[in-house]
């Protein structure tokens, strides 16, 4: 499917890959600039009842699994919420490594 943009001189192909590659490319530097540290892997949830996550899949991001729908707080362990799949993104080579090197 291509995206017809408001201005017909305008054509940005494959747009959603684009603005994913785009945001890996400057994420890590701005993260440092406002909280004193890098990121170097990067991770998002697609509710597959809604979603496909194609543009994800597009852009190469992996995905890692599920998640067991109870959300972060949840007192218990009966399922509360739909279950997501969780995708990750490196945004460099070596990040097993430089995450492996974070201490606590």
């Amino acid at each position: 499917m291509r995206y017809e943009a408001p201005v017909p001189w305008l054509t940005v192909p494959h747009l959603a890959s684009h603005i994913l590659g785009r945001m890996a490319r400057t994420l890590s530097v701005d993260w440092q600039r406002i909280y004193a540290h890098p990121i170097y892997f990067v991770e998002t949830f697609i509710d597959p009842q809604r979603f496909r996550g194609t543009c994800y899949r597009a852009a190469n991001w992996i995905l890692m699994g599920v998640t067991t729908g109870r959300g972060k707080d949840a007192p218990t362990h009966v399922a509360n919420r739909s279950i997501k799949q969780v995708l990750g993104y490196p945004l460099v080579k070596d990040f097993r490594w430089r995450l492996s090197q974070v201490s606590a």
